[in-house]
């Protein structure tokens, strides 16, 4: 069986691209320990797009969608703001991609 990729595409206008990755870095660690979790990455758009993508891999897709059930679900429903408001979303848009790895390769030793 071969892993599963993840990635979450968000449209993010320049000036909430500061308070996304803000977001992310506040809950470092929320996904790491998640059962069939492998890797993480926020990729930041370097010119011509204001696209953010959240690259996820998982040992399989019943292990990406206990965590969609579960740690992401509570993660996105947050605490309320000191208004009682959740904060808004910082991206516009997102589209989540899925796929399987086929191939892959490393640096050599």
């Amino acid at each position: 069986m071969s892993s599963v990729v993840k990635i979450n595409v968000l449209t993010v206008p320049a000036e909430q691209r500061e308070e996304l990755e803000k977001r992310f870095s506040a809950r470092a660690g929320a996904v790491e320990n998640s059962d069939g979790f492998e890797w993480f990455e926020l990729l930041r758009p370097v010119e011509g797009t204001d696209t953010y993508l959240v690259y996820t891999r998982w040992r399989d897709e019943a292990a990406f969608q206990a965590w969609m059930e579960g740690p992401m679900k509570a993660a996105h429903q947050g605490a309320p703001a000191s208004s009682g408001e959740r904060p808004k979303p910082a991206a516009t848009g997102s589209t989540l991609w899925s796929f399987e790895v086929v191939q892959q390769a490393g640096p050599k030793s």
